[in-house]
């Protein structure tokens, strides 16, 4: 997996944080840092999301995967997915995550509430490269709402 990371605050772009993202994949994201109204320029304009923003979002993304594939795999009437995951930081430098919360709303037809507790239990012990990585520093509790549908 290969990732090449832009600053474009030096080509007078609108914010002097600014970060494009080009993924291996050969897609792009955007990242920008947040306003410092002490020192604007070395700031950013809230023109994308913050760096560490994307790294709780792609962990929302691995797990759902997860939970969404061994839902299916298990010939389970899946419609819908999706993680809430709400966080804490450390206070000083680094700023690491040191609580993660994911909550769960899984929407299907005939589900038993033991398959999704199993799904979110493998993404969380196994599967999630992610938050297992993620994991190291901070405690990460799952939660999960089932709608019948």
């Amino acid at each position: 997996m290969e990732c090449t990371v832009s600053w474009t605050g030096a080509s007078g772009t609108r914010s002097g944080m600014g970060f494009v993202a080009e993924t291996g994949s050969g897609h792009v994201l955007m990242m920008d840092g947040a306003p410092d109204a002490a020192k604007p320029e070395n700031g950013g304009q809230n023109l994308a999301p913050r760096p560490m923003e994307t790294v709780l979002a792609g962990t929302g993304g691995c797990t759902a995967y997860d939970v969404v594939l061994i839902l299916k795999r298990g010939r389970h009437d899946v419609r819908g997915c999706t993680v809430k995951l709400s966080s804490e930081r450390a206070d000083t430098d680094p700023k690491v995550f040191t609580k993660i919360h994911m909550q769960f709303t899984v929407t299907g037809k005939g589900i038993p509430p033991s398959a999704v507790e199993r799904a979110i239990a493998m993404s969380h012990d196994k599967y999630c490269s992610a938050s297992i990585m993620l994991g190291k520093t901070a405690e990460i509790t799952t939660g999960f709402d089932l709608i019948e549908a």
